[in-house]
């Protein structure tokens, strides 16, 4: 069997232009792909059109040398891992502290385990727990009983003759008629 030189010439040819689009196609396809890689990682144009040119000029090696120098995570993934240390650190940050020892304590504990301070008390009427600081419960907006009245007031008239005023707030009797 004698193939004519010819022939086997005509089919290297076709060969070798099927090799090179191939080449071709996958060089841009490469620099393409590169391009979009990029843009998910960085937001630096600098960076991006370095990665670009590196892929475009080296081809292979060039594809190789970008993908061991890229940034490791894209910037959606790095938002998302943001947003999961804010949500852990809004959880660390929104557990109650024993003001005695410290501790971690529940936000419905009447009193620490660990070192046995106050750390809330409950309404009279209602029975739901309130902050040690409130003088009313904002449930059932019942005054709390053996609360100390607000600090006197001292109130400045605008006449120089006459004498300054000490007032409290809330007398007993207006403490106790609000609703």
């Amino acid at each position: 069997m004698t193939f004519d030189p010819a022939v086997l010439k005509q089919i290297t040819l076709i060969g070798t232009g099927f090799a090179v689009a191939f080449l071709a196609a996958l060089w841009l396809s490469l620099i393409f792909w590169a391009f979009r890689d990029i843009r998910t990682r960085t937001r630096d144009n600098f960076m991006r059109v370095l990665a670009v040119v590196v892929v475009a000029l080296l081809f292979l090696p060039g594809i190789l040398i970008y993908m061991i120098l890229r940034p490791a995570k894209t910037l959606e993934e790095e938002y998302q891992h943001s947003l999961e240390e804010e949500a852990l650190l809004q959880s660390i940050e929104d557990s109650a502290i024993c003001p005695g020892c410290s501790r971690r304590v529940d936000s419905e504990w009447l009193a620490c385990p660990s070192c046995h301070t106050r750390l809330k008390k409950k309404c009279e009427h209602c029975g739901r727990t309130i902050d040690l600081p409130w003088n009313l419960c904002p449930w059932c907006e019942t005054p709390v009983t053996g609360m100390r009245k607000e600090a006197p007031v001292v109130l400045q008239s605008h006449d120089p003759e006459q004498e300054p005023v000490q007032k409290t707030l809330l007398d007993d009797e207006e403490f106790y008629s609000h609703p």
